[in-house]
């Protein structure tokens, strides 16, 4: 299994251009969202296994995003019930087309979880931890998480995707701190390229920085890069693959495609450990990455965060 820490959220989508003439209010429709609740929907899509630590509500938005977890097979034993409501994004479209965000987060149900409601021991069958997102800094779940994070180093493997929003994220030293302290116990540490441009701004040395973090103890490293594929970093060796040619409608979920892809073909393969990660090869890491673009491409044929099946990526790769 592979343990999802991190937020789910809903995606209020608002129509503001289209009022209910009865009551003069806005049509919104209301999606199931977040990076690491998508992760989690796609590892067990491709596969694998999943379950979710994270705090959720018990209110009507809340019991949606569990129900949907329970429906994808997601395991909902590390789950904590909150009273707290549930995190919302709302997404308007103005006049020239462009959406514009507002997030609605702060005392939620995905802070709501603290060192304390951790579980005492994991199961054998946890194989990896993976976090990532906006929780990272919230309190104290973002303790939490890091707690557990250092308590599981080295024994089972920890993968990080920051997925940073800077909307989301008030002090940027203060997410660098936290950052820095889960890369010192992590073993991969996934991020797009635009996720490296916000941490360390437009000029930032991505060969340098993946490097160092090499340095420190990660075994891998892997940057995606839209439409230019990904590159993995690892040893001494650098690793590139294409993107994937597709008709793209949006790109939401792609990142989360391609860390569950990612997840799941290491799992699939038995190297999801970190002697395993270590001992990769440069034409098995090229293979992989490849799947995980594949994967990451199919999401973007397909309107919201619709991540696909193993079928469908079977289906792709042939």
């Amino acid at each position: 299994m592979i343990l999802v820490c991190g937020e789910a959220l809903i995606d209020l989508f608002v129509e503001t251009g289209r009022p209910a003439p009865e009551r003069g209010g806005l049509p919104a429709l209301a999606v199931a969202g977040g990076s690491p609740f998508n992760l989690a929907i796609g590892i067990r899509r491709l596969g694998a296994e999943s379950g979710f630590l994270a705090g959720l509500s018990t209110d009507a938005f809340g019991r949606m995003l569990a129900d949907r977890l329970a429906a994808e097979g997601v395991d909902l034993a590390f789950v904590k019930e909150s009273a707290r409501p549930t995190p919302l994004a709302v997404v308007s479209t103005g006049a020239d087309g462009h959406p514009a965000y507002s997030f609605h987060a702060g005392s939620c149900a995905h802070a709501d979880l603290g060192v304390g409601d951790l579980p005492a021991v994991l199961p054998d069958a946890v194989r990896a931890i993976a976090m990532g997102s906006f929780s990272l800094v919230a309190e104290p779940v973002g303790t939490a998480y890091a707690t557990l994070a250092a308590r599981e180093a080295r024994r089972r493997v920890i993968s990080l995707d920051p997925n940073l929003r800077l909307g989301l994220i008030p002090d940027l030293a203060r997410w660098h701190a936290r950052f820095g302290e889960l890369v010192a116990h992590a073993d991969i540490v996934k991020l797009s390229d635009e996720d490296l441009r916000a941490a360390y701004g437009a000029g930032a040395d991505e060969a340098a920085i993946a490097k160092g973090w090499l340095a420190a103890g990660i075994a891998l490293v892997v940057v995606t890069a839209g439409p230019d594929g990904a590159r993995a970093y690892h040893g001494n060796e650098t690793v590139a693959v294409p993107g994937s040619r597709v008709a793209v409608i949006d790109t939401v979920g792609a990142g989360d495609t391609f860390h569950a892809a990612l997840l799941a073909r290491l799992d699939r393969d038995g190297r999801l450990a970190r002697d395993a990660l270590l001992a990769l090869d440069a034409d098995t890491l090229r293979d992989v990455l490849s799947e995980a673009v594949a994967a990451a491409g199919l999401t973007c044929t397909r309107l919201g965060a619709d991540l696909p099946t193993r079928d469908d990526l079977l289906s792709a790769l042939s």
